[in-house]
């Protein structure tokens, strides 16, 4: 798939492609799960619900992040996506726990499985479409930069393998017949919903505390900035470059040093060649580029600042 194909393919079309997908894949497992009575199927199922609920937030949050600056958001609505991947981790917890007590039930009181054949068949079906959609959705989330689309594609490829560890449980109790087995499968399928609910809280947090841009931009950025020093003046210099990310937005700021002896124009032409070029290397960015004379210097990490 080229990347303009992807680029066309939106966070919010991708999103909404989620929301069927769930109500299909939730069909299709709760099918598996009343044919058989298995608890690892009911928790698979369980989990489907998650998807459900995490895709319709998420269309809901990047629909607002998509919204232009106003005068009480001047820097747009971009951290709107973080509150999808938070939201989608207190989904998947929530989904864990109801699993982890579930499966205790069935551990207290073994269950027979019935009808393995049309189980395991639904539950593939289900695994396949979700497989599919969150491949594309994982790869339009780097091109789109989303952390919507991304916690999304990532929750769908847990569910994957939560199937499939679920599918092994239910073919184990049939070879074995220890009906034990299936609601260890399911606690097993609870825990690793925990750590992926877990680590969605934790990039959301780090997220919404302005956390700095990518490896690979910061050497973007830097590459532009000595590309510029280098073609200019030798007399032009930076330093004090921080970044900051948003959702799909990318910031920086930076200072600029010229020489004392230019003018104002001289300047300000100067800055704007530099925006663009950042522009240029970081689809998207918006830079911030404060003009300083070379002999002068400022401190941003004094003592009083930091109180």
């Amino acid at each position: 798939m080229t990347s303009p194909t992807l680029r066309s393919l939106t966070p919010r079309r991708l999103l909404m492609a989620s929301i069927v997908v769930a109500l299909v894949t939730i069909g299709l497992k709760t099918g598996a799960w009343w044919v058989t009575g298995s608890v690892g199927l009911l928790s698979d199922a369980m989990e489907s619900l998650v998807n459900l609920a995490s895709a319709v937030f998420g269309l809901v949050m990047v629909t607002i992040a998509a919204r232009p600056a106003d005068e009480e958001h001047p820097y747009g609505h971009h951290k709107a996506e973080y509150f999808s991947s938070g939201f989608e981790g207190i989904l998947i917890i929530a989904a864990a726990l109801g699993i982890v007590w579930a499966a205790g039930q069935r551990l207290l009181d073994p269950r027979p499985i019935e009808q393995v054949g049309w189980g395991l068949t639904l539950s593939v079906a289900s695994s396949v479409l979700n497989g599919a959609l969150a491949w594309v959705m994982l790869r339009a989330a780097k091109v789109h930069r989303s952390i919507a689309l991304e916690a999304d594609a990532r929750h769908l490829f847990s569910d994957v393998w939560t199937s499939g560890g679920v599918v092994l449980g239910i073919v184990l109790v049939t070879l074995t017949g220890w009906l034990w087995l299936d609601p260890l499968v399911a606690l097993l399928v609870a825990l690793n919903i925990l750590k992926e609910g877990a680590r969605l809280l934790w990039r959301s947090s780090q997220g919404l505390m302005d956390e700095a841009a990518e490896p690979e931009v910061l050497d973007a950025i830097q590459a532009a900035l000595d590309r510029f020093a280098r073609a200019h003046e030798a007399a032009i210099r930076f330093d004090h470059v921080s970044t900051r990310r948003a959702g799909q937005r990318r910031f920086v700021d930076v200072h600029m040093h010229l020489p004392a002896a230019w003018s104002l124009g001289r300047a300000a032409s100067m800055r704007g060649q530099l925006e663009r070029d950042l522009m240029r290397a970081v689809p998207g960015l918006r830079a911030t580029i404060q003009l300083l004379p070379v002999d002068v210097e400022t401190h941003f990490f004094d003592e009083e600042d930091l109180k």
